[in-house]
């Protein structure tokens, strides 16, 4: 349910559950935070992307029954949020859908995040009395502020991609055909890089 391309430098990493909308389960979790883990030991990855199967949902978050039975407050989001958030070299989030819940964790971990035009953002943890994962609201908050943050995880507001753009979720809006095209392209520089200096670049961005 996850999978994984290698292209080089460029690995893309895909959540394929279409029919269950992409939710994830504590194996899909493992496996992401694996594969994190790996690229990270692995000087020739340039650029990782992270994307969803289908045309209409990235991930709903956490499969509803896995979460009912302790999914949710599992440390393995942390684990994998972690890991892409550690990485020395880029990660885009392709956002070919709706982002939710817990899943924010491994787009906010990315260094840039793209998305459809009909994609929607949520995280109704307050409704849903569940805590956010601990690093997800402190990322939010470090790219659209507090204020926004809380629109989001306490007024559990639903943003629009044009919404999520103009706040500074997400970094650009791009059509479904071309999105793994652009997050090649976003790559590029990366990609004809040295694994060294993209490490330095990363330090000095923060």
């Amino acid at each position: 349910m996850i999978d994984l391309d290698r292209d080089g430098g460029l690995w893309t990493v895909t959540l394929n559950r279409p029919d269950k909308a992409n939710s994830l389960t504590e194996e899909m979790l493992r496996h992401l935070a694996e594969i994190a883990e790996e690229a990270g030991q692995d000087e020739t990855v340039r650029a990782l992307v992270i994307t969803g199967a289908g045309d209409r949902v990235f991930s709903a978050g956490a499969d509803l029954e896995a979460a009912k039975a302790g999914l949710a407050t599992s440390p393995v989001w942390e684990r994998a949020s972690g890991a892409i958030a550690t990485l020395p070299c880029l990660t885009i989030a392709a956002l070919n859908g709706t982002l939710a819940g817990g899943a924010f964790g491994m787009a906010l971990a990315c260094d840039l995040r793209i998305a459809v035009p009909n994609a929607k953002f949520f995280y109704p943890v307050a409704k849903l009395g569940f805590l956010p994962q601990p690093s997800d609201p402190r990322r939010m908050a470090a790219l659209i502020g507090p204020a926004r943050t809380k629109l989001v995880l306490l007024a559990g507001q639903k943003l629009t991609a044009e919404e999520a753009l103009s706040f500074g979720l997400i970094d650009r809006i791009v059509a479904p055909d071309t999105l793994l095209e652009t997050a090649r392209m976003l790559s590029a520089d990366a990609l004809a890089g040295d694994a060294a200096n993209l490490r330095g670049i990363k330090r000095l961005c923060g």
